[in-house]
């Protein structure tokens, strides 16, 4: 039987990781990018790989699930083929609870979890122990979730261009064979030029970095803010959400009103230098689901798109599920995340 030959356009978590899952089944691939990798949203320093709420459960919240499940044995595959540390560790999630209500509300999404996330993973309220690494909480009580991860962006991505690089991936040259279109942001554009409706938007995020080495800590997630102990020595946090901007990489007021924010959110960051500032533009499509398959009236073109703030953590599914479409034939993307459910 004859190599299959696949190109995928964009170096960014959906493209390189869908090269990964191809390269693993035998296929010769090439990645083409107009920039180096993780030259877009990619390329950040948040990482947090943090799940939906366990109650009105969709298709997007199933695949996430499957796809959050499957993370740790992937990027396991991924250093020991590569040998670098895409820094991932499954270390849940703290997220203070602010007044009686909404703490009846978490316990009653602890029954929930016990069925939806398959008992493989918990939403647990906990009491407040007062740790220095924990939000405070006006009630007392804390959400433990034990599903959310995180990785380094940077680091999954130099990660997986390591392991590409060892499966013989070629980065550059002509396209051969199918082709899969990674692109974000520029993508969405391409796609509301060649329709009559946007297909999707770009949403500017900012975030940061301290340099505070916490050892392993869970993410804590705070009205809308992410912080997020890495291993390599820094507590990233973010993100803002930006529907317009001037400069789509500048940062400003915005990330500073965030850096405080945290510090606030989390006193043991009061002191921590900001070591790193960043910012992106996110591709969003119109359903807010990740885009997936064939490119409506472009035989052999398929896009893979839409990944917005958890691209990361649909990477791993989102990959295998695109290698089954294009090399094997077997379409087993949701209905609501084809491109054809965004027309």
């Amino acid at each position: 039987m004859a190599t299959p030959d696949l190109t995928i356009h964009g170096a960014g978590i959906f493209g390189l990781s869908i090269a990964w899952a191809a390269a693993q089944r035998g296929a010769r691939v090439r990645v083409i990018d107009v920039a180096k990798p993780g030259a877009g949203s990619s390329g950040g320093l948040v990482g947090a790989l943090a799940p939906h709420v366990p109650e009105l459960w969709n298709t997007k919240k199933a695949f996430q699930l499957e796809s959050l499940l499957m993370a740790q044995s992937w990027w396991d595959a991924v250093q020991e083929t590569g040998g670098l540390d895409p820094l991932y560790a499954r270390t849940g999630r703290l997220l203070p609870i602010a007044d009686e209500a909404l703490l009846a509300l978490a316990r009653s999404r602890t029954v929930n979890a016990e069925t939806l996330w398959q008992g493989k993973a918990a939403w647990n309220v906990i009491p407040a122990s007062g740790n220095t690494w924990e939000p405070h909480s006006p009630t007392g009580w804390l959400v433990q979730d034990t599903l959310a991860a995180q990785l380094q962006p940077r680091a999954a991505l130099a990660a997986l261009l390591a392991a590409l690089r060892v499966k013989g991936v070629e980065f550059g040259g002509t396209p051969c064979g199918p082709q899969i279109w990674a692109t974000g942001h520029a993508g969405l554009e391409e796609l509301t030029r060649n329709h009559t409706r946007q297909m999707g938007n770009g949403v500017k995020g900012q975030a940061a970095a301290f340099g505070l080495d916490a050892g392993q800590q869970p993410q804590i997630f705070v009205d809308g803010l992410h912080i997020v102990a890495h291993g390599d020595g820094t507590v990233a946090i973010g993100s803002t959400s930006e529907r317009y901007w001037d400069n789509p990489t500048s940062t400003d007021d915005q990330l500073e009103t965030l850096i405080e924010r945290a510090r606030a959110a989390l006193p043991c960051l009061a002191d921590a230098p900001v070591v790193d500032r960043w910012a992106g533009i996110r591709p969003r499509s119109r359903t807010r689901a990740p885009m997936l398959g064939p490119w409506p009236a472009r035989p052999g073109h398929f896009i893979a798109n839409g990944g917005f703030k958890i691209g990361f953590g649909m990477a791993p599914l989102v990959a295998e599920v695109m290698v089954d479409l294009v090399l094997d034939g077997h379409d087993r993307i949701p209905a609501d995340f084809t491109v054809t459910a965004n027309l």
